[in-house]
């Protein structure tokens, strides 16, 4: 009987996972262009808050495999990330978002199981130090023109391994935010920032080189762009 109920619980916890995440889903595809850019000035806040309010109820379970837990606190990053934006637009960049001398990623405001969370503390204590994945670098988002392009579909057990491959493959070969050849290098300031996360277990190059169009070489002179930090909106 214990076992029963367990299982219509786990079954109608996951349901209503599947609803709350499509929801979100339907924002993003709704509001993000399939390059990245964010219309925030029409973003149906309203049905944001109703995510919002699911993640505020919502405590990931042990139980749930880790590209389900994973999936979800991808989730609600960019999920609050964007409720944060809007709470402050019209702006030019998530910088400018400071609340007594904190920066916005040092600010507790994510809500998620009745805890406050600050954007870092997801970001860093529980995707890359429980959850690690390099590839959780292009799938949080920064709001920022130079990180990689927000994606316009949320995350799920389903599809998050094909989707973080395919944002990893997109965002080396975006020209505008990495430019690779076989010789030099320019690239994003996110493989300084977070090296180590990158070359555990080899070198930058060789990370590079999984997803990379150009074969790069592995003596190869390798340089960082300036981060551009403007918003990315309309």
């Amino acid at each position: 009987m214990k076992k029963l109920i367990l299982i219509i619980v786990t079954t109608l916890t996951f349901s209503h996972l599947n609803a709350q995440t499509s929801l979100f889903n339907d924002l993003l595809k709704a509001h993000v262009s399939k390059n990245g850019i964010v219309d925030y000035a029409s973003f149906n806040s309203e049905k944001l808050d109703t995510y919002l309010s699911y993640l505020e109820k919502t405590t990931p379970k042990v139980i749930w495999s880790e590209n389900k837990q994973k999936a979800f606190w991808i989730n609600a990053y960019n999920a609050y990330t964007i409720k944060k934006i809007l709470e402050n637009y019209p702006l030019k960049s998530i910088q400018d978002i400071k609340e007594n001398g904190k920066t916005v990623w040092k600010i507790p405001f994510a809500n998620v199981g009745r805890k406050m969370y600050t954007l870092d503390y997801i970001e860093h204590k529980i995707l890359l130090k429980n959850l690690f994945d390099p590839r959780i670098h292009v799938a949080v988002n920064c709001a920022a023109n130079s990180c990689p392009k927000l994606a316009n579909i949320a995350f799920t057990e389903e599809n998050i391994e094909a989707t973080l491959e395919k944002l990893m493959k997109v965002f080396i070969n975006d020209t505008t935010r990495n430019k690779v050849n076989k010789d030099k290098v320019q690239i994003s300031s996110i493989f300084n920032w977070f090296e180590k996360d990158f070359t555990q277990k080899n070198t930058l190059i060789s990370y590079l080189n999984k997803y990379s169009e150009t074969k790069i070489k592995a003596n190869s002179k390798i340089s960082y762009l300036k981060y551009d930090w403007g918003l990315n909106g309309k």
